[in-house]
């Protein structure tokens, strides 16, 4: 049986977690909310998701469009924000979840934006935007978890990242990757509220 997964995705990317939900040749337990919670109290709705959805989940993905961004102020992504945190939490009851992004195709050019000569070690790195004008802060801080050096290798990540393309082509061995960082030890350097 494959691993406890949630979703966690804006409205207007609906269609993604749907095809997500119906890829035939995943194996995962779907621990997504498929009908909204009947109440307009955002702590009643999100301490139902807490108990209902994502206290056995081991896996979130998050689905990263154009409407996931932190710089669209803070009522607009408060569920996203607080499935998040709750999916970074440690407690007694349940461990953290691994967390996954997922590069939608109308965003994929905004957030991966080429190569880089470092002038620190003269290597080529990657540029990857993952920041407020693309993603929440709970994802883009444990993403970019500080550290002191010029890049970021994979063990320098707790959350994974992939593009759409990339996750249908091998769904399983992306979440067994974003399953995986929750027994690393960058585990114990996440942010629940950055």
């Amino acid at each position: 049986m494959g691993h406890k997964v949630y979703i966690s995705f804006k409205t207007e990317d609906e269609s993604y977690k749907r095809a997500i939900q119906a890829m035939p040749h995943l194996d995962f337990v779907d621990k997504s909310l498929d009908e909204p919670i009947n109440s307009l109290d955002p702590d009643y709705i999100m301490r139902r998701i807490r108990e209902l959805y994502l206290h056995d989940s081991t896996v979130t993905i998050f689905l990263i469009g154009a409407h996931s961004a932190e710089n669209l102020g803070a009522w607009e992504q408060q569920y996203i924000k607080r499935e998040l945190q709750a999916s970074l939490w440690d407690s007694s009851i349940s461990r953290k979840s691994g967390l996954l992004g997922i590069v939608l195709p109308e965003v994929h050019d905004r957030v991966f934006r080429g190569t880089i000569q470092c002038v620190v070690c003269d290597n080529s790195h990657n540029i990857v935007r993952v920041d407020d004008s693309t993603t929440v802060t709970e994802f883009s801080y444990n993403y970019y978890i500080p550290n002191n050096k010029c890049a970021w290798a994979e063990d320098d990540r707790y959350c994974v990242l992939t593009t759409w393309a990339a996750f249908d082509a091998d769904p399983n061995g992306w979440i067994d990757r974003a399953f995986g960082k929750r027994s690393a030890p960058i585990a114990n350097k996440t942010k629940v509220r950055p």
